[in-house]
């Protein structure tokens, strides 16, 4: 039976690995516990090719790493590598990649030192330090942005509730733009959704005071410049940094369940008021031919006071001419009468025929 010596001797001999063996010179254990990542020297009874004690397996490793890594770099005369001129390159082309930056005409940079605010660039060829001790945000100022809240595409009605208790369904946008680069990169996170709230707010505040009539299409200009107002209000309050450039009004609709009802009842409003304006144009017609007709009589009661006679006998000409003016006339004068007068013979078969008699001549009067 074989004895295993406990954890104890073992510790005792030398460490975990055990101890060396006797030296040649008998002395057992003399340079204590053996590595066990270094190669067998040639005294040891591992060795047997001899020669000196090898490098480690790590020191083989890590060699090996550095040929495979970068072995076949040049190096300087005297045996030096270019590390240290690669790694400054590197840093250079960094530096000046990071340190330079072009802004356009309609463009504002925002420089970030160390994540605060430091300045803004101007348009043109600018420096600042190399990232990350400096950073700089490139944005357009100029750029009109929209945002479309409500419209036709989306499947959710955006339904706002009227000045006099009526739903509508309404479809608009938002045009803005940049005012201020440091409020904008600073002062919210989210532009886009932060203009979107506000623009719904401002909305409903605005559709809640006028009615519905106003909101389909009266007074759609009126509401879209309150709204504006409204919104640049409030983006200012929040140091937003953002110009509201105006707001339009695509769409102003009644809820689908309701749509085929309130078109009939905008086709019936729409049909009295056409009804009205004709009854109008009727009224001021005549209107304008009775004051024309009473202009006409008091210029003939005019002429009448100055010669009665004459303008009584012009008068009755006037009238007897509109009233035979489409019949055949016989006249028969009074003192020319003679005894036969073929009247049928004379007279068409198919037109009415009006005998006159002219007034007699008096003596000694005019006509």
């Amino acid at each position: 039976m074989t004895h295993r010596p406990g954890p104890a001797s073992a510790m005792s001999e030398g460490g975990p690995w055990g101890s060396r063996d006797d030296d040649p010179a008998g002395n057992k254990g003399s340079e204590g516990p053996r590595n066990p990542w270094t190669p067998p020297s040639r005294d040891e009874p591992g060795n047997r090719g001899g020669g000196p004690r090898g490098p480690s397996v790590i020191d083989e490793l890590l060699r090996r790493a550095r040929e495979g890594f970068g072995g076949g770099l040049p190096q300087r005369p005297g045996g030096r590598s270019l590390w240290p001129y690669l790694l400054a390159g590197v840093a250079l082309i960094w530096a000046g990649s990071t340190s330079f930056h072009r802004i356009g005409p309609q463009e504002r940079g925002v420089v970030s030192q160390l994540g605060s605010y430091s300045r803004t660039l101007t348009p043109g060829l600018k420096w600042t330090l190399p990232a990350p001790f400096e950073t700089v945000s490139v944005i357009d100022v100029e750029e009109i942005r929209t945002i479309d809240l409500g419209s036709a595409g989306e499947e959710s009605e955006k339904l706002v509730l009227t000045g006099d208790q009526n739903i509508i369904n309404l479809g608009y946008s938002v045009r803005w733009n940049i005012r201020d680069p440091q409020q904008y990169s600073f002062q919210i996170a989210d532009p886009d959704q932060t203009i979107a709230a506000v623009a719904e707010s401002a909305m409903r505040a605005v559709i809640a005071t006028v009615s519905l009539q106003d909101a389909l299409g009266a007074g759609r200009n009126a509401i879209e410049a309150q709204v504006q107002e409204r919104m640049q209000d409030i983006l200012d309050g929040y140091g937003a940094g953002i110009r509201i450039q105006g707001v339009a009004i695509k769409q102003a609709d009644p809820p689908d369940a309701v749509n085929d009802a309130f078109k009939e009842v905008s086709a019936a409003q729409q049909a009295a008021e056409t009804y009205l304006n004709q009854a109008q144009a009727y009224a001021q017609q005549l209107a304008a031919q009775s004051q024309g007709e009473s202009a006409a009589f008091d210029k003939v009661y005019e002429q009448y006071r100055l010669a009665p006679e004459v303008t009584r006998r012009r008068m009755y000409y006037e009238a007897m001419e509109k009233v035979l003016s489409g019949v055949n006339k016989t006249i028969v004068e009074v003192n020319n009468v003679t005894p036969y007068l073929p009247l049928p013979a004379v007279r068409p078969p198919q037109r009415a025929e009006t005998t006159v008699e002219a007034p007699a001549r008096q003596q000694g009067g005019g006509q």
